[in-house]
């Protein structure tokens, strides 16, 4: 199953000769990294569902830990350390 993680950016820097804004995003202490290219107002400390390694909206923090703790729940965060390669 493909599931959007949210996740907190923890920084942001431009990659490919300065045309990719990638940043580093925490999921519950796992870091991982992310294409901002979808959100260009993305800033660090703002929360963001990333699927397949690219960041594709905002979320608030609240909404944030909410799904994330249903992602513990059900085991799915498990995939999450093991298997994702963002």
């Amino acid at each position: 199953m493909c599931l959007a993680i949210p996740g907190k950016i923890q920084s942001i820097e431009l990659r490919y000769e300065g045309k990719v804004r990638m940043a580093k995003v925490s999921f519950g202490g796992v870091v991982k990294e992310a294409s901002l290219e979808m959100l260009p107002a993305a800033k660090e400390g703002d929360y963001v569902l990333v699927h397949v390694g690219v960041a594709i909206s905002l979320v608030d923090a609240e909404e944030a830990a909410k799904s994330f703790e249903y992602l513990k729940e059900i085991g799915e965060i498990d995939e999450l350390i093991d298997h994702t390669q963002v």
